[in-house]
């Protein structure tokens, strides 16, 4: 890969002195990376990949981002806990686009729509990669918290193509089974506490997803976990990238950025430089990716996709 071909500063990263335990785990992460292919496979729906959901929690009940010809509509809902409607705010951060690359992966490599997520949340924290403690600012409280905001919200799918434009219903799960918890050292701080048994997606999405799922590498997404917006970045350039035809490359300018990826910054200059950093850390975790900054944006270039095709191809169901 030529030099002028990349963000020269991903390569910053590797030459601190003394990194911090976030930039080790992007630096094993890279290595681990260039020493070849990934064991297993992660798979996230090509939607998701260009359209994201909230970054930050949001005081208001609606939230939409719009990318070319596709934008997605999120409403927060309620779920019933026994007792009670409960209202859930809108997803957001780190944890719900997780937990979709894991439903998601779920459902492609088994084939059905009903999920089984288990009755231990430690090992699905684990799996996820995030902090499995205790308590009301643990690691199960914000999943189980982001997993039922997931399950209650109404995702509407706008799509664009030519003189046909379409609205379609893409709530993700149509049935969140759940046991009541709490008690045991891992409760949330209320009395009535809800952690899944089973998830159903919706018949829309799964056959979207089937049809159109984007193979990511796990060990990227561990390394990014501690950042929405960089995995945003990366999931859109592993679906991106790859679809560069012109050898001369494309241009995306940061208007354009900025509408995709940068709604919650009132500033253009804070966008820039909050993308950049996650950018540079993407880069690190996706050493194929070919991109360079131009004048006004960026100029993507053709590149391989995170996952080489002929692997996704082989990759036997687990």
């Amino acid at each position: 890969m030529a030099q002028e071909e990349r963000l020269p500063l991903a390569e910053e990263l590797l030459r601190i002195e003394k990194p911090t335990r976030q930039q080790w785990g992007l630096i094993h992460a890279h290595d681990h990376i260039k020493s070849g292919p990934p064991d297993r496979l992660q798979f996230s729906h090509t939607v998701l990949c260009q359209v994201g959901l909230p970054r930050r929690k949001l005081p208001v009940r609606s939230f939409e981002r719009t990318n070319g010809n596709k934008s997605l509509l999120v409403e927060a809902g309620r779920l019933w806990n026994g007792l009670s409607w409960i209202d859930q705010p809108l997803p957001y951060g780190a944890i719900p686009r997780l937990v979709m690359v894991h439903v998601s992966t779920e459902a492609v490599q088994t084939r059905s729509r009903v999920i089984d997520i288990g009755d231990s949340m430690r090992q699905f924290l684990l799996r996820l990669g995030l902090s499995h403690t205790g308590g009301p600012r643990g690691g199960y409280a914000a999943l189980r918290r982001q997993l039922q905001a997931l399950a209650a919200c109404r995702m509407t799918l706008g799509m664009t193509d030519g003189d046909r434009i379409s609205t379609i219903d893409a709530k993700p799960i149509k049935r969140f089974d759940a046991w009541i918890g709490g008690g045991n050292g891992d409760h949330d701080g209320s009395q009535r506490t809800l952690w899944p048994g089973e998830l159903e997606l919706s018949e829309d999405f799964f056959d979207t997803l089937i049809h159109h799922a984007v193979p990511l590498d796990y060990r990227a997404l561990a390394a990014l976990r501690h950042s929405a917006l960089a995995l945003d970045i990366y999931t859109w350039l592993a679906h991106r990238l790859q679809r560069v035809r012109d050898h001369r490359g494309t241009r995306v300018s940061w208007a354009n950025l900025k509408e995709q990826f940068g709604q919650d910054y009132a500033n253009a200059k804070d966008f820039k430089k909050a993308f950049r950093k996650a950018l540079r850390q993407v880069c690190l975790v996706y050493p194929d990716a070919r991109l360079h900054p131009v004048m006004g944006g960026l100029l993507l270039m053709p590149s391989h996709a995170p996952v080489p095709r002929t692997q996704v191809l082989i990759q036997p169901p687990e």
